[in-house]
């Protein structure tokens, strides 16, 4: 009890912040970074909170008057399971150094019920467990069910033309789920800019068949909510069987297409030209978890915002951003065209022509060169052909980064280096650094205090003052 209420009361420090943070925002309606991941590792939320809004001696003291001890209830604040390793960490770290430099930015990724799972030993062999991270409750989370989105599956696709003539496509899904988001709040260090984490939870469009109840039949009466919540109960579910590719490959549609619709919709409040949209929108796909993001763009503007394919794939080119975690060839995310069409039937017929018009582009630049057509193509020939999403986000995103020197030296000589030749002005390097308020002023404030004592804070903002 005393460790919920102490959270609510840091979280509101920061939230008369973040109300500021999103008037200004309204105000001036500037270019928003939306950085999409399927893994946030965030660590505790209480300590940096206190840090980051100076209520950690207010709080010391407050608890002490009622025999509390801080250090003790600091110990009850839930690591948030969203994330396990490098990618995840990378991803809280940029949230926390955009807010920092007062960058607007949106985070966005899923809210997994039970997270990366707990690690144990019997007899010598690993035994794992989940992660029960949300079992009393996430205080430092706002539920917001009046967003909630509709997200497709399945189905098939219907052409035919509008009433002005012109070609149509229009998906028919075959079941429909419900995205409900929760926000989590991103304070900047010493500064007043509060950013947001979107998270996304999953519920049945129909959550319990009453008649089936009736009769006896609970567990049928239940399946559509079972199966539906499956979606976001936990991060990398095992891709071995048929059953878990298909669930891996829902989980990051389900997110892609709730983030999506609410990008959409932050940019529909101010604006109304889409030619305008790169302007105000840039997506920073972190790895190719989220690369089904750009069909799913496309979709939205020629299915549902009746652009020209033209019109619609200069926007999505402007748009995108990729970064590549990934260097291994063989460890490079595809899927399988079977699954695609079966799952996404609309956003596979896309990927083909996105596809078709690629390859006529390499093959005008490269003549004669069908080698490099087979290497670069997005579409992998073979017994059981597959869609290879990091070529689909080099064809389609303005920047490629990896995340170190070398790395991304390599990412562009090697693992990507047919799209490295074709347009090396896209390839760059961002160094995937970790903020020094959490790894250095939380993790060891001894170190901290003596180098504020010699040289002032400022190098918490400012690394290069440590030289």
């Amino acid at each position: 009890d005393a460790h919920i209420a102490l959270a609510y009361t840091v979280r509101d420090h920061l939230m008369e912040r973040f109300r500021k943070t999103s008037d200004a925002i309204f105000e001036a309606n500037p270019k928003f970074v939306y950085y999409l991941s399927a893994e946030y590792l965030l660590g505790r939320q209480l300590t940096q909170n206190m840090l980051y809004s100076r209520t950690e001696e207010l709080a010391r003291q407050a608890l002490a008057d009622y025999g509390l001890d801080l250090d003790t209830i600091i110990e009850l604040d839930a690591e948030p399971g969203l994330g396990n390793g490098g990618l995840g960490r990378l991803a809280a770290c940029f949230l926390d150094s955009l807010a920092t430099l007062d960058i607007p930015c949106v985070g966005y990724g899923i809210r997994y019920e039970f997270g990366i799972f707990r690690q144990s030993f019997a007899g010598g062999w690993q035994v794992e467990s989940p992660d029960n991270w949300l079992r009393y409750g996430n205080p430092w989370e706002f539920p917001q069910p009046d967003d909630m989105c509709e997200v497709a599956f399945g189905g098939h696709t219907e052409a035919g033309t509008d009433p002005e003539g012109n070609y149509q496509v229009r998906w028919i899904p075959g079941q429909t789920v419900m995205g409900e988001p929760y926000h989590t709040l991103v304070p900047g260090y010493g500064t007043g800019t509060v950013n947001m984490l979107r998270l996304w939870r999953a519920h049945a469009s129909q959550e319990f068949d009453f008649q089936l109840f009736n009769v006896g039949d609970y567990a049928q009466a239940v399946e559509q909510k079972v199966y539906s919540e499956n979606i976001t109960k936990v991060l990398y579910p095992n891709d071995v069987t048929q059953q878990g590719k298909e669930l891996r490959l829902k989980q990051q549609y389900f997110f892609v297409a709730c983030s999506l619709r609410d990008i959409v919709r932050r940019f529909q409040i101010k604006n109304t030209d889409w030619a305008e949209f790169p302007d105000k929108v840039a997506i920073q796909l972190n790895d190719t978890h989220p690369v089904v993001a750009i069909p799913e763009l496309m979709r939205i503007l020629v299915d549902e915002e009746r652009l020209s394919w033209e019109e619609a794939w200069g926007i999505t080119q402007r748009t995108f951003a990729y970064t590549g975690h990934t260097l291994l060839p063989e460890a490079l995310e595809v899927w399988p065209v079977e699954l695609l069409g079966r799952l996404l039937p609309r956003h596979l017929e896309i990927i083909l022509e996105i596809n078709h018009r690629f390859l006529e582009q390499v093959r005008a630049q490269f003549p004669g060169d069908e080698d490099r057509v087979i290497r670069m193509s997005i579409v992998a020939e073979g017994p059981e052909r597959q869609v290879r999403m990091a070529h689909l986000a080099s064809v389609a995103c303005f920047s490629i980064n990896g995340v170190a020197e070398l790395q991304s030296r390599l990412l562009r000589e090697r693992t990507l280096a047919d799209f490295g030749e074709m347009w090396p002005d896209k390839f760059n390097n961002k160094t995937n650094g970790v903020t020094p308020r959490r790894f250095m002023k939380l993790a060891n404030p001894r170190l901290a205090e003596l180098i504020t004592s010699r040289i002032g804070a400022g190098w918490l903002t400012d690394l290069d003052q440590l030289k």
